[in-house]
């Protein structure tokens, strides 16, 4: 699972602000539930990819709470873009293992 949460959250992010639960359930639904990031993963990575500048947060009170929400950077599309070339490069080699197309 290395790099996969990052890669999710910044694919999930790109296309509009989520606050972390709500990025959780997002992660479980779009995977068709074969991934769930739990909160032990998934807020220290929110927290780390904030501090790499490749989120940001606001602040938002709801219903007398407070939610963060997230949004993806400039930086961080650019992250997103370069996690994604590598993730089908590697998924294609993987694949051609399981496939039995490899030499």
């Amino acid at each position: 699972m290395s790099g996969v949460p990052e890669l999710l959250v910044l694919r999930l992010l790109a296309g509009r602000e989520m606050y972390g639960y709500e990025l959780a359930r997002a992660i479980e639904v779009s995977t068709r539930e074969t991934i769930s990031i739990g909160e032990g993963v998934l807020y220290p990575a929110l927290h780390s990819l904030e501090a790499r500048g490749l989120l940001r947060a606001r602040r938002q009170a709801v219903a007398g709470r407070t939610r963060v929400y997230y949004a993806v950077t400039g930086k961080g599309q650019k992250r997103l873009e370069q996690l994604t070339n590598e993730w089908r490069r590697i998924a294609g080699g993987v694949e051609a293992v399981l496939g039995g197309t490899y030499a």
